[in-house]
């Protein structure tokens, strides 16, 4: 075992006076006279070496001291000057390296506050991940982004839209940083909702006014030729006769149904801001309900109605029964037959659930997309005019799997 340098010199200052002490001894015994200055000697040794053992380790007790107060991060204490020259440089050097160091912590804490206010108030969702890639700290809006839902497998430096339980769309990227030199991820999640809205607002806009423009005109003169060629009827021969009037008939009814489908589309884009007004929600389910009862009927669907609230909100009933009428359309699709279909409205929360399959995981970031349809003959317009008259109240609202099966619509007015 390897002993301490005090103990060392110590040791040696004893085992040296020690040796001193028998000398005095030997001039005791053979030479009394030089007993004094042998003891003379022996005093000015003692205090000699207690002085060195103070300057030595006076020096090595403060070094030691300042760094158990530096490995205690305690950037506060200082030395005071011995009057040791050697000495109180090395104080006046410590001293301040402290006021640097604690200068540098008190820098870093400020940046770091401020870092985390900045982190705290930014609109876009920060998740941090430790070491192991779990989430080690978020702030307010990727709670509120993500609403306890699990973040996406992603690699490093990678971006990927994604849609939620509802309908918002998220960007979320990933990126990574290192701490005390080890890797860790972060991610940063922005709602891209009403951007990619008005984005794609604006395309299927430009896109119907364009079809709008070329079917008008070709439908126009189309029909105004199978008009003027019916008038042709009697001058063809009575064998072909009917079925002439019959392919001219035909071809004027697709014309028609061609000019409704264009109609249709052309809807949504004309789709104006809602004229608000004190309304009651729960007689404008009940309306809906009451329209739509003979299909039920005939489908052995049950509408179950829990809409006792009476309150009334401020809302365009005109714009929100079409929404109703569509959500509840969209259910009797998903049911086909022999199911329940059920409204509740509670606390201004209307919620409409169906009996049905449910949605699919692979078309769940698609339903809000214009003209995407799972229906064979559907024209993806439904859940379009929803999204557009709900964004432009600015009620929230989503679309989500209902516990037990089935699919459940919710809108908060």
């Amino acid at each position: 075992m390897k002993l301490p340098l005090r103990t060392k010199i110590i040791t040696y200052i004893v085992a040296l006076h020690a040796v001193l002490a028998g000398v005095a001894v030997v001039f005791l015994l053979e030479r009394p006279n030089l007993l004094f200055a042998a003891e003379l000697l022996f005093v000015v040794s003692v205090v000699i070496s207690v002085r060195l053992v103070q300057a030595i380790f006076v020096p090595l007790e403060l070094i030691q001291t300042g760094a158990e107060l530096i490995a205690e991060r305690d950037f506060t204490s200082r030395f005071v000057p011995i009057g040791q020259p050697e000495m109180d440089e090395l104080i006046d050097v410590y001293n301040r390296m402290i006021d640097r160091l604690r200068e540098e912590r008190l820098l870093a804490e400020e940046q770091h506050q401020l870092l985390q206010k900045i982190v705290d108030a930014a609109p876009a969702g920060i998740v941090i991940c430790d070491f192991d890639g779990r989430v080690q700290q978020s702030n307010p809006a990727a709670a509120r982004l993500l609403e306890n839902a699990p973040l996406p497998v992603m690699e490093p430096g990678e971006s990927r839209l994604v849609s939620d339980i509802g309908s918002r769309r998220l960007k979320v990227s990933r990126g990574s940083f290192r701490d005390r030199g080890f890797a860790k991820s972060f991610y940063m999640i922005e709602e891209m909702t009403e951007e990619l809205r008005i984005s794609e607002k604006s395309a299927y806009e430009k896109l119907i006014r364009m079809m709008s423009h070329e079917v008008n005109n070709s439908v126009g003169a189309v029909r105004s030729l199978l008009e003027s060629s019916l008038q042709y009827a009697p001058q063809v021969g009575e064998s072909d006769r009917a079925d002439f009037t019959s392919a001219l008939t035909i071809a004027s009814a697709r014309i028609d149904a061609l000019n409704r489908f264009m109609a249709a589309f052309a809807d949504v884009v004309r789709i104006p801001l809602p004229s608000r007004s004190p309304a009651c929600l729960a007689d404008l389910v009940e309306r809906v309900a009451a329209l739509l009862r003979p299909e039920l009927s005939e489908r052995a669907i049950r509408l179950e109605l829990d809409v006792a609230d009476r309150t009334l909100f401020d809302a365009d009933a005109g714009q929100i029964e079409q929404v109703v009428l569509n959500i509840f359309r969209n259910a009797i699709d998903a049911v086909q037959r022999d199911g329940v279909i059920r409204a509740v409205l509670r606390d201004g929360v209307l919620t409409v659930t169906d009996s049905g399959p449910g949605i699919a995981g692979a078309i769940r970031s698609e339903l809000f997309t214009p003209f995407f349809t799972t229906k064979r003959d559907g024209r993806g317009l439904g859940l379009t005019i929803v999204h557009e008259i709900l964004a432009n109240h600015g009620f929230a609202f989503g679309l989500e799997n209902a516990e037990g099966g089935g699919a459940r619509f919710t809108i908060r007015f």
